[in-house]
């Protein structure tokens, strides 16, 4: 049985030890050698330096040389043998466990990666820790990554802004990522790199300057947290809160820069007849409550349709109002995204916008098919798997109404089975994409569908 390095290395340190001992006291024994003299003796043989003799040896002083020469030769090939294969065995366990984590890396799907590990780096990584969610921290502190590595956590060591870091983090598998780099240009080039390597993550980051947020929001963050002012805000709405002079349930959220406010929502509003998560995007603010017939809804659902009349309490930063606000309903396509997916319907709806398209979004099969009906758009994206209609359904339904005829009918799915996509096209539907981080793939085929039917598009 092969021995360990390790046991190598005691084996040839005991055989050396063993030999010079030996062989100093034999010179002494049979050679009458004070100790210095054998020890000098035995030295010289055992390392074969060639010096000469101390006094001339006799037929047995010169067989114990025979032997120690033997023994130092044995003895200097197994240290020899242990010292190299404890300098292979020590670099090669770098390079196995740095493939185990590239193979356990590899294996993750919907995990989290964490860029940036100061304070709240460490925060968000020691809360991941403690519910077993699965994460990978990319970090380019080499000592930092070494820690990590140490502590079983997986880490990519690299710049987090780099396209190969990021796809070594797993970034196509991935569901969401977390910039938490000390600068703002840091954050910023991050989400430029993320969103563009995958358009469905969800990406949150930090701002050091409330002036970035915006910046950073539009090169493809779905959250921007500033902390010193989210702080600041609310300590200050649960101080006013704590006196009385605000209500709890209306404080601002820590993470806006403007009060809550009501606003109507009178006929002829661009908001009318969408939901509230389509009118949080028309009126670009978000929305925490619903007045209707006297009654208040925090929190409504966010299907909710909105009617001539509502009130919105709303909250955060306004570009222009509700009334003059230009959607370009005449000026673009309008296109309907139906999924149930919350990340996927924003994403697909900024990106649909950036392209030219007027997009309209729903989170279910029933509120998309209405809306469809409703809007005849140019074209609907629709997911395959959603609760109450499915998209085969939502493509039946859609083909047997009247004047809906010239509507396109994209089926949005994960399922590569040929069998669906025959369903699908039977359905009604004009084409069928399967579901990929490349957000393009999607953009072009409704593009190509709506040309082949000689429907201006957008350039």
């Amino acid at each position: 049985m092969a021995l360990s390095s390790r046991r190598q290395l005691l084996l040839a340190i005991v055989m050396v030890t063993f030999t010079i001992a030996f062989g100093t006291i034999g010179y002494v024994v049979a050679e009458n050698y004070t100790l210095n003299e054998a020890l000098y003796m035995t030295v010289i043989t055992v390392t074969t330096v060639g010096f000469g003799e101390v006094r001339p040896l006799s037929e047995t002083g010169r067989a114990l040389t025979s032997m120690i020469i033997l023994l130092g030769f044995a003895s200097l090939a197994v240290a020899g043998r242990a010292f190299t294969e404890a300098i292979y065995e020590n670099m090669a366990k770098d390079e196995l466990e740095a493939r185990k984590m590239k193979r356990t890396i590899d294996r993750l799907r919907g995990h989290t990666i964490v860029c940036g590990y100061g304070r709240v780096g460490a925060a968000a990584v020691a809360e991941f820790r403690s519910r077993n969610a699965d994460f990978v921290v990319v970090e380019i502190d080499p000592s930092l990554a070494d820690q990590f590595k140490n502590e079983g956590i997986l880490c990519v060591e690299g710049d987090a802004a780099g396209e190969t870091t990021l796809l070594e983090a797993g970034i196509k598998r991935a569901g969401a990522l977390m910039s938490l780099l000390p600068t703002d240009p840091g954050n910023l080039l991050v989400v430029l790199s993320a969103r563009e390597l995958n358009p469905t993550l969800h990406i949150t980051t930090r701002a050091e300057d409330d002036s970035s947020v915006r910046k950073i929001l539009q090169a493809g963050a779905d959250e921007v947290v500033a902390p010193f002012s989210a702080a600041g805000r609310k300590i200050a709405d649960n101080t006013l809160a704590a006196l009385g002079l605000i209500d709890p349930v209306f404080a601002a959220p820590s993470g806006d820069a403007s009060p809550p406010a009501w606003i109507d929502i009178p006929a002829g509003s661009p908001a009318v007849g969408a939901t509230l998560e389509r009118a949080s995007l028309i009126l670009k603010r978000n929305i925490a409550g619903l007045r209707r017939g006297g009654s208040d809804t925090i929190l409504p659902a966010r299907d909710t349709i909105l009617e001539p009349g509502d009130r919105l309490l709303v909250f955060g930063e306004v570009e222009g109002g509700v009334d003059d606000m230009d959607t370009g309903r005449d000026e673009h396509p309008a296109l309907v995204i139906v999924d149930d997916n919350p990340v996927i319907r924003r994403l697909y709806t900024r990106y649909f916008q950036k392209h030219g398209f007027s997009p309209h979004a729903a989170s279910n099969g029933r509120d998309g098919l209405e809306m469809i009906l409703r809007e005849k758009p140019a074209a609907a994206v629709v997911d395959y798997m959603m609760p109450v209609l499915s998209g085969i359904e939502i493509c039946e339904a859609v083909r047997a109404t009247e004047g809906c005829e010239s509507i396109k009918l994209i089926l949005f799915t994960a399922d590569e089975d040929g069998e669906t996509r025959e369903r699908a096209l039977a359905a009604g539907a004009d084409a069928v994409v399967y579901k990929s981080p490349e957000i393009g793939e999607v953009v072009e085929k409704v593009r190509a569908v709506l040309e082949e039917s000689h429907v201006a598009v957008p350039v």
